[in-house]
């Protein structure tokens, strides 16, 4: 069975408001044979007359009755989907958005991000999910609608991104370490006991690349997988770790961090998103909640650290 020409739905809603096919033929913009033409079509298409003669004038058939309100609703909602998008209104917005981040974002920019938008819009909720890997396939599906974290190879090519904010490892350790006083050297740092975050199961990093430049070596202890497992073990102990800076923020309260006696890469935390999302203004408006938390909290932030 062919697919029907959906065109014929805007010719078959005027016929009916119209009963007339001259009429219907003046306000498309059609002669009167083309208009006669389309009306063959439509009864060819619904296998029902439509309009038939009564005198000098056109009467609907009960099909043609049946049909008049249910064309003029798809009419009108075909006409509002293809329109350029309302301004939209947050207050009246109720809607839920699902941004897979790691560990360290929702704690460090997710009450801003709650608040700014419980303010704006309050029908918005959120729903943070965690991010285990960087298959883009959720992006692409609709499953997520923002992301964080930082671009790779693996990234999917065809995904828009924005940088957030840039960030540096720094080392931290508990308060009242021994590293907590002093100047703090290679081989200072390189003689204590360390933790190295890995979601690899890696058994070396940078760091260590770094210190074997230099004819040194540090005793890694435990490898983790994550920033605050990392965070929690050397709150607890006299294990030292590295982390980035602004991404655990808040994860590190009460702790004492350093700059690094070591040159680390820097990395850039990034929004992401799917092209088909760029029009949707509501989307468009979270983009622009997070980049503006993110900023903000960049310009307000005092970093007072140790530095070696």
């Amino acid at each position: 069975m062919s697919t029907p020409d959906l065109n014929l739905l805007v010719t078959l809603n005027v016929l009916l408001a119209e009963g007339s096919v001259a009429r219907a033929a003046r306000r498309l913009q059609l002669s009167p044979s083309a208009m006669s033409r389309a009306l063959a079509r439509l009864r060819e298409t619904t296998g029902d007359p439509l309009l038939v003669r009564a005198g000098r004038g056109l009467v609907p058939t009960p099909r043609a009755l049946e049909l008049r309100e249910r064309v003029g609703l798809l009419v009108q909602e075909a006409e509002a989907a293809l329109r350029p998008s309302e301004v939209l209104d947050l207050k009246q917005l109720a809607r839920t958005f699902t941004i897979r981040t790691r560990e360290g974002f929702v704690e460090n920019f997710g009450a801003e991000l709650i608040a700014r938008i419980a303010d704006q819009a309050p029908g918005v909720r959120l729903y943070f999910t965690q991010k285990l890997d960087k298959d883009s396939a959720p992006l692409r599906d609709g499953t997520i609608d923002l992301e964080t974290g930082v671009l790779g190879d693996d990234t999917g090519p065809e995904l828009r991104a924005q940088a957030l904010f840039h960030d540096r490892f720094i080392g931290v350790v508990r308060r009242g370490h021994v590293l907590g006083e002093g100047a703090i050297t290679l081989e200072r740092y390189a003689a204590g006991r360390h933790i190295l975050v890995s979601r690899r199961g890696l058994r070396k990093g940078e760091i260590d690349e770094a210190l074997a430049r230099a004819d040194l070596e540090r005793q890694i202890a435990t490898i983790v997988g994550s920033f605050s497992a990392a965070l929690a073990l050397a709150r607890a102990s006299d294990l030292i770790v590295s982390v980035p800076e602004r991404y655990t923020g808040n994860l590190r309260t009460d702790m004492h961090s350093f700059v690094l006696p070591v040159p680390t890469s820097d990395v850039t935390i990034s929004l992401i998103w799917h092209p088909r999302m760029d029009a949707d203004p509501a989307h468009r408006w979270l983009r622009g909640c997070v980049r503006d938390v993110c900023a903000e909290q960049r310009a307000s932030s005092g970093v007072g650290l140790e530095v070696g």
